[in-house]
């Protein structure tokens, strides 16, 4: 495996995790040239999970886009890349349990599954994730959305 930091091909295998069921493996590795930490993760090649888009189309799943809405949700908040990491693949996790029967699943789910963490994990990340995700307006929908969140 190469390292991302510095390009070494010499590493070693810290920790393995099975994900999904024993459908995939996390492998936490170190490089010998550098020193860095870096994760890999190893899936069997099955058939195509894909995403139904509100639109009707479909595309295949992307958890970069899962991690890339939840490190910008969590920007500036305290809260480890190890707990980011953790909470996506139990997104990535989830979304594989409710579309395995027919290898798909609706892009609002994957948003709802995520609105769900984000709200256990941190209020602020989830409100600035809802208001993307659910294209709040006016300050109004803002007030409404944080009012149902502290459950007043």
């Amino acid at each position: 495996m190469r390292c991302p930091h510095c390009g070494n091909f010499d590493d070693k295998v810290i920790e393995s995790r099975t994900l999904a069921n024993g459908e995939a493996i996390r492998r936490r590795r170190e490089c010998n040239g550098c020193g860095a930490r870096f994760t890999s993760y190893e899936r069997i090649e099955d058939k195509q999970f894909m995403v139904i888009k509100q639109d009707g189309r479909r595309e295949p799943f992307d958890r970069t886009k899962i991690e890339r809405g939840v490190q910008r949700a969590l920007e500036k908040r305290p809260v480890s890349q190890m707990t980011i990491e953790s909470l996506v693949n139990e997104i990535e996790d989830s979304a594989a349990i409710v579309g395995k029967v027919n290898h798909e699943i609706e892009a609002g789910t994957i948003g709802d599954l995520v609105l769900e963490k984000l709200g256990a994990l941190d209020k602020v990340a989830y409100i600035r994730f809802a208001s993307v995700y659910r294209h709040f307006k006016d300050l109004e929908e803002f007030v409404q959305e944080i009012k149902k969140l502290g459950g007043n």
